[in-house]
């Protein structure tokens, strides 16, 4: 005897719909054919069911298993999806993460450390509570301790996460940029977002900057804090004056953990020699509880070019640096007769 058909609306919370339903639509396609006996109909947070009373019931199972996976981990996958509407998933059955994964991005997407040194810096990490990470750009110094304060953030090791760069101008006035004090400073920080974008679904994401759970802020607004129980990741520190990074490392606070990331050969500020980064580490290298992991060519994970970039520019440096040889002047020929 057929059951009579149902319409039930389920309403899910927590996940942003993009999320669940993937990018056009892909993982919400995989659900309809996944369940064939049931009309699934999308409705912004929610989804209208239709079909037998216990079809759509064995679908809202599965689709809370999808969504309670999403909310442990940050992130569904098509493989994901597969196990929850197939077989279901259990604590048995869930992925362990390899060694080298540090959290689980959007859309399935898993951050790992790719070179040796980004495996460093995360050993490191593990047993120090200030960081320096330097090198060159691309090498995904700054990538990777934005992913281990994602990750502390989500394991609830931290209470909030602190993400700072100091506002110096790279070629550009910053009193000439449009509109007010924050969107004059966003082009400084937007890398910041990027990286947090990858990692953390948008709706969160806004939710984490409103509470002040997630904040970005230019290097100044840290003067006068005591930043306890965060994780606090201080970018682009080749263009902190002395003074400015002795500030910043004294906001330390309990529970906190401190990340400084830098490219020496990057420095932005009217005398290179003004940088307090290389200052800082080697006043404070040897110190118990403070770890230092330097970065090269090797470990650069952007377009293959970059590394290329990196060697010519680095080749063209050394070739400036030597002292160029004087001239031979020859004495002109004393015409006098002996």
């Amino acid at each position: 005897m057929n059951q009579e058909a149902i319409n039930k609306e389920i309403v899910f919370e927590g996940v942003d719909p993009r999320e669940l339903y993937g990018a056009q639509s892909v993982y919400l396609e995989q659900m309809r054919e996944l369940s064939p006996k049931v009309k699934i109909v999308a409705r912004g947070s929610s989804l209208k069911v239709l079909g037998s009373k216990r079809d759509v019931e064995s679908f809202e199972r599965k689709l809370k298993q999808l969504v309670d996976y999403y909310l442990k981990y940050g992130h569904i996958s098509r493989e994901v999806i597969t196990q929850a509407f197939s077989v279901g998933i259990s604590e048995s059955q869930e992925p362990v993460a390899d060694k080298d994964t540090i959290v689980y991005g959007n859309n399935g997407n898993v951050i790992r450390a790719r070179t040796v040194n980004q495996r460093m810096l995360v050993e490191k990490y593990e047993k120090n509570d200030l960081l320096f990470a330097v090198g060159p750009a691309g090498s995904g110094k700054t990538y990777t301790a934005i992913a281990l304060a994602v990750r502390a953030l989500k394991e609830r090791q931290v209470r909030r996460v602190i993400l700072t760069r100091p506002a110096v101008e790279a070629g550009e006035k910053l009193g000439f940029l449009p509109g007010d004090m924050k969107e004059k400073l966003d082009p400084y920080l937007q890398p910041l977002y990027d990286a947090l974008n990858d990692m953390i679904p948008a709706a969160k994401l806004q939710k984490y900057i409103e509470e002040g759970t997630i904040q970005i802020a230019p290097l100044a607004y840290m003067r006068g804090r005591t930043l306890d129980n965060a994780f606090v990741i201080l970018d682009e520190a080749q263009n902190t004056t002395n003074s400015q990074i002795k500030m910043f490392l004294t906001r330390m606070g309990r529970n906190a953990k401190f990340i400084v990331t830098g490219d020496v050969t990057q420095i932005d500020l009217p005398r290179k020699s003004d940088s307090g980064l290389t200052r800082a580490m080697n006043t404070l290298r040897g110190i118990e509880g403070i770890g230092m992991v330097e970065f090269d060519k090797r470990d650069i994970v952007r377009h293959q070019l970059v590394k290329y970039i990196v060697e010519a520019f680095e080749r063209q440096a050394e070739r400036e640096a030597k002292p160029k040889e004087a001239p031979i002047v020859k004495m002109p020929k004393n015409n006098i007769d002996e």
